[in-house]
């Protein structure tokens, strides 16, 4: 019987805040900020202890990536609209001209900035920083846009 175990990113201050834009988005093509939280629910079997995975080690390895995240610019590398240099990130989108210092920003494997990508990269960046015992079956990933709005991405590892 599988069991399961979360951690509240609001509660646990698993926060960061964060600009990004949404290019040809009407409403969130406009350079803008959130503060996010991050959550998660972790599934599988408990170990000989009762214990699905430490969760000292789950929360410390999402604030790692929180702490990434937060006070930057997040810049989707895999979008059309943007170009990096050593020194400046641009973004050419709907008539403006975006150029921001490079240490300004956080550039990201993805291709917008949404909160179902970020959901979507949290995960993965969790998978590759814990090995994730063979009891864990399944894990959940949420990254909410303040509160009330959010998405969710989830993927089975065992």
């Amino acid at each position: 019987m599988s069991t399961s175990l979360e951690i509240d990113g609001w509660k646990a201050n698993i926060r960061f805040s964060s600009s990004h834009l949404l290019s040809g988005h009407k409403k969130c093509g406009f350079l803008h900020g959130h503060t996010y939280a991050i959550h998660s629910r972790v599934y599988g079997e408990k170990d000989e202890q009762g214990v699905i995975v430490d969760f000292s080690l789950l929360k410390s390895t999402l604030r790692e990536i929180a702490d990434k995240l937060d006070h930057r610019i997040l810049i989707p590398e895999k979008n059309e609209y943007v170009a990096v240099t050593k020194k400046e990130i641009r973004i050419n989108t709907e008539g403006k001209n975006y150029v921001f210092p490079r240490e300004d920003c956080v550039l990201l494997p993805i291709k917008s900035a949404t909160a179902e990508n970020l959901a979507w990269y949290i995960l993965e960046e969790l998978l590759k920083k814990i090995d994730m015992p063979k009891n864990v079956k399944k894990i959940n990933i949420g990254v909410d846009e303040g509160f009330g709005q959010g998405a969710r991405a989830e993927k089975i590892v065992g």
